[in-house]
């Protein structure tokens, strides 16, 4: 009788247990039907992604309006060009013009990566499911290396010409000939400006002088001398 018992209680907990699967499964699936309802989906195509991950908030205009939901690589015909592409769920309000702009950006220096979109201007078409929006690439941080050591060693170019006295630069520091000269031409400069200065006083008070005339003698403006006649 206790076997009996026991046999029946194992039968009820096994079926309660397939019961609550059978009704986690079924939440899950109107949660789901109605995430789905509520937005769509747009994909984006990278070369390089920089490390961003399944979701990655999605940002348009600076604001949050889906994440990433799939990340996958594949080869794009004829050439089998290898790209990256993502998949983002994004709020049905959010309607984003097709020739918006889309980036990876960082929150911070070292902060979560995530993906920003520029509204564009063309507010006559959208983006939409099967019409991949291209990415601009993030900077690889190799790239930024490369860059620095580049500056780097055209800084130190730069630093032995001046010291073996080469170039405008190093002539500059060690030269006194070109030295001399642009004194010379600064000189040069200077007496042009003070000729300048003492042309247009010069030409002020003739102004003034030819003003106070005027208003001494107005009859002056009526009066037209006689022309001599020429001679034969």
């Amino acid at each position: 009788m206790i076997f009996g018992k026991s046999k029946l209680e194992l039968k009820v907990g096994i079926f309660v247990f397939i019961g609550l699967i059978i009704l986690a499964v079924f939440v899950l699936l109107i949660g789901d039907f109605k995430t789905m309802a509520s937005n769509y989906r747009i994909d984006f195509l990278f070369h390089f992604v920089n490390g961003i991950k399944v979701g990655a908030p999605v940002r348009f205009a600076g604001v949050d309006v889906g994440e990433v939901r799939h990340i996958r690589i594949i080869s794009l015909p004829p050439e089998k060009e290898t790209r990256v592409l993502m998949t983002a769920r994004i709020r049905k309000e959010a309607r984003i013009p097709a020739d918006s702009s889309v980036w990876i950006n960082t929150l911070g220096l070292l902060g979560e990566k995530y993906i920003e979109i520029m509204p564009g201007k063309d507010y006559s078409k959208f983006a939409a499911p099967g019409q991949p929006m291209l990415g601009n690439d993030p900077v690889a941080m190799h790239e930024v290396g490369e860059t620095l050591k580049k500056i780097a060693e055209d800084l130190d170019q730069a630093i032995l010409m001046i010291k073996n006295k080469e170039g405008t630069i190093g002539k500059l520091f060690y030269d006194d000939t070109l030295y001399t000269q642009m004194l010379g031409v600064s000189d040069s400069a200077k007496k042009l400006i003070s000729n300048s200065d003492e042309f247009i006083a010069n030409l002020k008070t003739e102004v003034l002088s030819l003003i106070a005339d005027i208003k001494s003698h107005p009859w002056k403006l009526f009066f037209r001398t006689k022309e001599k006649p020429e001679k034969k």
